[in-house]
């Protein structure tokens, strides 16, 4: 038997192949015409936004591997994504986290509302996913604080590159107040029960989550400020109103699925008698 190509080419077969060269050429252009278009990819790229963050535990910190954490972390992990956003998460000190809001170096960050230093320079969410409570932490052999004027002429531990809603500032200006500056919490704390302080100006659950040591339990404190965790974008990226109208959208989806804490009614907050107007 001729193969096909033999047959194509045989001067009595050349009206047939003629007649099957063309059949085929159609019905090759048909299939062409009726197979469907490539399909483009699903999943279109998402933006990536630069989050920055700082060692603020249990809210935000750094685990063993290197990788952002904490309870404001997971928060902001299921609304970026929410929002349609990638997140790359930036590890700052906290002065240097500022900064980079400041200047733009970061799009945003999970910090508090009212921070002096960028009030100017950054837009905050309107949601509030988490609620931070200053305190003022001392031994069992101090005075427990009914007024924070009761803080006068005294020696008081604080962290460094915290400025504590503005209470730093003020607090530095005082000639009656002695400051004394640790690295980090848990350095804070060992100062306070070396007797380096008479009261450590400290957030609540960050002093609290570390209070396993022998002898943390002699360690007690009175809530001196209430203050809202936010959002806080920076003002210089040509999308912060965008975002920030994103991630409010996004947390309240997520409320309303019950995968964040429940929106809640923001009020003036607590401070103690005497606290001064920052």
């Amino acid at each position: 038997m001729d193969c096909l190509f033999v047959l194509l080419f045989k001067p009595g077969y050349r009206t047939y192949s003629l007649a099957f060269m063309t059949v085929c050429a159609a019905c090759l252009f048909g299939f062409t015409l009726a197979s469907p278009p490539a399909l483009a990819d699903p999943t279109p790229t998402r933006q990536t936004l630069q989050v920055g963050y700082t060692e603020f535990p249990p809210f935000t910190y750094q685990n063993s591997q290197g990788q952002a954490a904490g309870e404001f972390i997971d928060i902001t992990r299921k609304v970026v994504l929410e929002a349609g956003y990638a997140t790359e998460f930036v590890f700052l000190p906290p002065s240097r986290l500022l900064l980079h809001l400041r200047d733009g170096i970061i799009d945003l960050a999970p910090g508090l509302s009212g921070t002096p230093l960028v009030v100017y320079e950054t837009l905050e969410s309107w949601v509030s996913p988490v609620t931070l409570e200053l305190h003022a932490w001392h031994l069992n052999t101090t005075e427990t604080l009914k007024s924070f004027d009761q803080i006068k002429h005294k020696r008081v531990i604080v962290i460094s590159g915290y400025n504590y809603g503005g209470l730093m500032s003020w607090m530095e200006k005082q000639s009656d107040i002695a400051l004394t500056e640790a690295p980090n919490h848990r350095a804070a704390i060992d100062m306070l029960k070396r007797n380096r302080g008479d009261y450590l100006v400290d957030y609540h659950k960050p002093v609290q989550a570390l209070l396993s040591a022998p002898g943390d339990e002699n360690l007690h404190s009175t809530k001196l400020l209430s203050r809202e965790g936010v959002w806080v974008f920076a003002l210089s990226r040509p999308q912060a109103e965008i975002w920030r109208e994103q991630f409010d959208d996004a947390y309240i989806r997520l409320a309303e699925k019950g995968e964040v804490p429940p929106l809640r009614r923001l009020g003036l907050g607590y401070k103690i008698i005497g606290f001064p107007n920052l």
